[in-house]
């Protein structure tokens, strides 16, 4: 590297401290480009703790961004769709849209914890039924969709896509593991609402790609409830996360509780789901309450 990229990687590192992640040991970057502010840009986003396929996606758009604007700035942060190469709004191959701010989201184990969470008037809930039992989970399916008529609650189905379709819910929430196997086509031509996880930079553009009705973004803090191939995000990557994908509802997750509610819905971000913040909790209902309370000053009254 020449002494100018080095000391415009050592500016950005400098100028964005909120966005580091502890950086346990870091190889040579491998380049893709030779244009200078790529290859600033990749050294700093390794600096910063950013894996290896989000710094790739930023050391490009970084570039995008330098060539729109005639310049380099280390106090910027990419931001503009364009930058990352994303497709323009509206878009024709688009799933069924969904409010653009879809408030509390309740993760929620079976049916019974879904009528629970839809009495009490939660806006949004995920069944998230774990079972290998094609039949126990049609079944359960079945009973979260009719748990939720005549309550204003909109539910998504975790990764059972079909007897989701099948049992005609609202819509349905995939990980990035789960592209490859669910039929998008039927999930869209059915009229679903489609949910999709993302851990950072790489995942956010893949999702967007697919056009779905809202992208997830986390874990933001630590979680014991399932294995994360990323390190918790954090508070200041969520910002930059939200900045970026403005034009979706998103939904941030991972770890969050009453003490953090306030500064993850200071993102920008329209819904927060909760997990372990329900389901642990002495009374649910009140913390259900509790919690939609941090929501009313930001949420519009049209959605």
């Amino acid at each position: 590297m020449t002494t100018h990229e080095i000391t415009l990687a050592q500016a950005i590192i400098a100028a964005h401290p909120g966005l580091a992640l502890p950086v346990a040991g870091q190889e040579l970057p491998h380049f893709s480009s030779a244009e200078p502010a790529y290859r600033a840009a990749k050294v700093a986003c390794l600096g910063l703790g950013f894996i290896e396929t989000d710094a790739e996606c930023l050391a490009h758009a970084w570039q995008a961004m330098a060539e729109r604007t005639g310049q380099c700035d280390p106090a910027s942060w990419p931001d503009q769709s364009g930058d990352f190469g994303l497709q323009a709004w509206p878009r024709q191959d688009a799933f069924a849209p969904c409010p653009h701010k879809l408030g509390l989201y309740a993760v929620l184990p079976d049916a019974a914890w879904v009528a629970r969470m839809a009495r009490a008037g939660v806006p949004t809930v995920q069944l998230r039924f774990k079972s290998n039992d094609p039949q126990a989970v049609a079944h359960e399916v079945r009973a979260a969709v009719e748990a939720v008529q005549g309550t204003d609650s909109l539910l998504f189905i975790n990764d059972h896509w079909q007897a989701a379709i099948d049992a005609g819910a609202y819509g349905v929430h995939l990980g990035q593991e789960d592209l490859d196997t669910a039929n998008l086509h039927q999930i869209r031509a059915a009229g679903l609402r489609l949910g999709l996880s993302s851990h950072g930079y790489a995942e956010m553009c893949k999702a967007d790609r697919l056009s779905p009705s809202y992208i997830a973004m986390g874990a933001v803090f630590p979680t014991t409830l399932k294995r994360m191939v990323t390190a918790p995000q954090g508070t200041g990557r969520l910002h930059a996360y939200a900045r970026l994908m403005r034009h979706y509802p998103l939904v941030a997750i991972g770890g969050i509780d009453s003490s953090t509610l306030p500064q993850v819905l200071s993102s920008g971000v329209g819904s927060v789901a909760v997990v372990r913040a329900l389901v642990a909790a002495e009374q649910p209902e009140a913390m259900a309450a509790s919690l939609q309370a941090a929501f009313i000053p930001r949420l519009s009254p049209a959605l």
